[in-house]
């Protein structure tokens, strides 16, 4: 059975902000992490509550184009809002890592399933 959407979407965020830590040599500690990354999670939880109220099934692309620029809006400006740095260069990677990860599972899934489903069908005939 596959993992639930929110699960897999709470993980890539969490890589996201380990790689991103780790990268700027920062301290991967409990608090740290949880300060890098609540921003992020907290804007993942309003993309999943705005692609719900659009109808969409969360592990479907569909939540995903939802759930994406959510993330990365609300957790940018959760983020201002609690003095952690938002340059240009920061938003930019964000962006790409994040489309990259919380699209992208979902696309692979989607395509596995439209495979599935015809292979099936022509099993049937």
């Amino acid at each position: 059975m596959p993992a639930p959407a929110p699960i897999v979407d709470v993980i890539a965020v969490l890589v996201f902000v380990l790689i991103g830590r780790s990268s700027h040599a920062e301290s991967e500690t409990l608090a740290g992490i949880t300060r890098t990354s609540w921003p992020f999670l907290l804007g993942t939880a309003l993309g999943w509550l705005l692609a719900r109220r659009r109808g969409r099934e969360l592990s479907s692309p569909a939540a995903g184009l939802w759930v994406w620029p959510t993330t990365v809006v609300v957790g940018m400006l959760a983020r201002a809002a609690s003095g952690q740095g938002v340059d240009a260069a920061f938003v930019v990677v964000a962006s790409a890592f994040l489309g990259l990860f919380l699209l992208g599972w979902r696309l692979v899934g989607g395509l596995a399933r439209t495979r599935l489903r015809r292979s099936g069908r022509r099993l049937r005939d």
